[in-house]
């Protein structure tokens, strides 16, 4: 198989996994954001086991499910997830977001960030911007693959982890991330 078919198969399947529902009422909506969560963050301990002291310590964390994909200069993202305080209190979120670079690929993965601090989370939440620079080198596929990827926040002190669940993607870009409370699963 060539190698456009084979990222256009990609970019299908992950474009579909995107618009996968995640429920049809804001209690399912919210259940399903949960069950995401409580995955991702044991596929994240498994993986990293250090993460699990890390978020103990901090302030807060997100986890986000997300997809991008880059087309020569231009790359775009988007998917949803939910910030935790160490009260235990949930803000769900949504994500969309672009940059610039060079680079092609599509990849579906989870996203955790970690804040150290209380005004960093507040910040995220309330303003939700997240300017950063990315590179990396990733084809993946369930369990098999692999991965390499830097992320760096130039405005937050976090941490942040991916987990990619399948894709592939060689690229550099800059870009920024705006990150949105979810009205719709949010008290008001």
């Amino acid at each position: 198989m060539s190698p456009a078919k084979t990222l256009a198969g990609l970019s299908l399947a992950l474009l579909l996994a995107a618009c996968t529902s995640t429920g049809d009422t804001p209690a399912q909506k919210r259940q399903a954001v949960l069950t995401m969560e409580q995955q991702t963050l044991a596929r994240l301990y498994a993986k990293h086991p250090k993460a699990r002291s890390q978020i103990a310590s901090a302030y807060g964390y997100g986890v986000f499910d997300l997809a991008n994909q880059n087309v020569i200069l231009l790359s775009t993202s988007g998917g949803y997830g939910v910030l935790t305080d160490q009260g235990g209190r949930h803000t769900y979120m949504r994500m969309g977001g672009g940059g610039i670079g060079f680079g092609l690929g599509v990849k579906d993965y989870q996203e955790v960030v970690i804040f150290k601090h209380q005004q960093d989370f507040e910040r995220f939440r309330d303003q939700g911007w997240d300017a950063g620079a990315q590179a990396e080198a990733t084809a993946k596929a369930n369990d098999s693959g692999g991965e390499l990827a830097a992320n760096q926040s130039v405005d937050l002190d976090v941490t942040t982890y991916q987990l990619t669940e399948s894709g592939i993607a060689l690229q550099a870009t800059i870009g920024a991330a705006k990150y949105w409370r979810w009205d719709e699963l949010n008290d008001r």
